[in-house]
């Protein structure tokens, strides 16, 4: 069976284009001779894994300050099973996921929707700008003490703060794809009859997609990144305000947990991005 499809390979062509790709002596600057890596990425957790055991057996690192990685399993079971502060860790990463996610939509549709209009306006650019130009810079933690005392300490706050981290990413990255689009399709579009809303909808819009997704990739990681922040509000659930309880107390074991959980939903926030870019915008890079 192999050898019948090494050979229907071999007519249709395929063969021929693999042997060129292995035949190629010049593959720094061409983005097809890198590929996904994907076993030096085992590789480089293996060698994290095995070093975390080797610092732990020889005991280099007091337990306190660096746990062992079966003494932060067993409380990954602990707390995914009995549970911590009565939440269990399905619960907690549920509340930490509802904040994230609605303050990342809240801010991508307003910042998409302002953007575009920043990118075609220079009215609406010339009155936004400065206001983005300026809280964009400032950290998240910086607005704490405002947010307080505009919203109180529920919900709301902490979604404000996730807000404010995407919001100003979505703006620059909608308003740059806007400006990317090449003059020359809009005329074309506008010589086949195409009035203002098909121009914006099929051609704007089709155009500044992949700027679009890559704010939204680069706004997920920041917003999931100031969950911790966010949470810092009087909350009292939710994977940010765990690791903070228990760094309170002086449980390392659950820090870590804690911090390896949300770098684990953190990239899976990532490749989903990923896969939905890869499937909605196909033609990204090839316009």
């Amino acid at each position: 069976m192999e050898a019948a499809l090494t050979k229907f390979k071999n007519f249709l062509g395929f063969a021929a284009e693999d042997d060129f790709e292995k035949k190629k002596t010049v593959k720094f600057g061409d983005p097809s001779a890198a590929g996904q890596g994907r076993k030096w990425s085992v590789l480089s957790l293996i060698i994290i894994l095995t070093a975390w055991v080797v610092l732990c057996e020889l005991e280099i690192v007091p337990p306190l300050f660096w746990p062992s990685p079966l003494a932060v399993l067993e409380k990954f079971w602990t707390i995914a099973t009995e549970g911590y502060r009565g939440h269990t860790l399905l619960g907690h990463f549920l509340i930490s996921l509802y904040r994230v996610m609605a303050g990342f939509l809240l801010g991508t549709i307003c910042g998409v929707l302002l953007g575009i209009a920043m990118g075609l306006s220079s009215v609406v650019r010339g009155l936004f700008d400065p206001i983005i130009e300026l809280y964009r810079p400032v950290p998240p933690l910086a607005y704490i003490p405002i947010i307080i005392i505009w919203m109180g300490i529920g919900d709301g706050g902490k979604i404000m703060l996730l807000f404010l981290a995407t919001f100003a990413i979505m703006v620059i990255n909608a308003r740059s794809g806007v400006k990317s689009v090449s003059v020359e399709k809009i005329h074309a579009a506008y010589s086949l009859g195409a009035n203002r809303w098909q121009v914006l909808r099929h051609v704007i819009l089709v155009n500044a997609l992949p700027e679009i997704f890559t704010g939204m990739r680069v706004s997920m990681g920041v917003c999931w990144a100031t969950l911790v922040a966010a949470e810092m509000v009087a909350a009292t659930a939710g994977l940010g305000w765990m690791v903070l309880n228990a760094a309170r107390y002086l449980r390392t074991d659950i820090v870590i947990m804690g911090v390896i959980v949300m770098g684990i939903v953190g990239y899976g926030f990532d490749m989903i991005m990923r896969l939905l870019e890869d499937k909605l915008i196909p033609w990204k890079g090839k316009t």
